[in-house]
C-alpha cells in the first residue's frame, strides 16, 4: 500500500492522445473503438490505436484521408498526421511517408 505523499509523486493526470502526436504511423496498426462522454454528457463512439501501451485516438477524417490515399498507393506502410486549430475547428493532414 503506498501512502498518499507516493502516491501523488506518481500520479499522472489522464491525458487523451492523438494519432497526430506520432511522429510515424504503420498502415498494420489494429484500430479499436471505445465510447466515450462529451462535456454535455452525451456518449460518442471514437476508434484509437494502441502504441507501446498508450490509446491514440484516431478522428475518422484522417481514415477518410487515409483511404483516399491507399487508393492511389496501395503499398503505403507508413504516414504521419499534422494537425492544426482547435477544438471544433481543428483540421488534419496525413501525410504519406516513403
Amino acid at each position: 500500500m503506498a501512502n498518499l505523499k507516493d502516491t501523488a509523486k506518481s500520479y499522472e493526470p489522464a491525458h487523451t492522445f492523438n494519432i497526430a502526436d506520432l511522429e510515424v504511423v504503420s498502415t498494420d496498426l489494429n484500430v479499436m473503438y471505445d465510447t466515450g462522454v462529451d462535456k454535455d454528457g452525451k456518449e460518442f463512439t471514437y476508434g484509437y490505436i494502441e502504441v507501446d501501451g498508450k490509446q491514440y485516438r484516431v478522428p475518422t477524417s484522417v481514415i477518410a484521408q487515409l483511404k483516399d490515399i491507399i487508393e492511389e498507393k496501395p503499398d503505403l506502410q507508413k504516414f504521419r498526421v499534422k494537425k492544426s486549430g482547435e477544438g471544433m475547428n481543428t483540421r488534419y493532414t496525413v501525410i504519406p511517408l516513403i
